[in-house]
């Protein structure tokens, strides 16, 4: 039986659990103001994933806008973040 650090058996368990998306999402919402600006940081209602989708929930019409233009920008930003290819796809709502 090998050894695992604690560090190491979390890693592996949020890899096999539904909860890593939780955590990466709870870490974009964190980061969401620097990343994005206050503006829009303001008027977002909600950030979820599914998958490799990224959810942005916001009920202020110009900022659906303007987040369907930055979709790239936006994948971008948060894949560098997590430093690792979490989102392929952004879904506005």
């Amino acid at each position: 039986m090998s050894e695992f650090s604690i560090g190491d058996a979390i890693k592996l368990f949020l890899q096999k659990s539904r909860l890593k998306q939780n955590m990466q999402a709870f870490k974009i919402e964190e980061v969401w103001e620097t990343l994005m600006g206050k503006t829009i940081a303001r008027y977002t209602d909600k950030i979820e994933i599914i998958g490799h989708t990224l959810f942005i929930t916001t009920n202020t019409a110009p900022l659906k806008q303007e987040l369907q233009f930055q979709k790239e920008k936006i994948i971008e930003r948060v894949n560098e973040v997590m430093k690792e290819k979490v989102i392929k796809e952004v879904v506005i709502r």
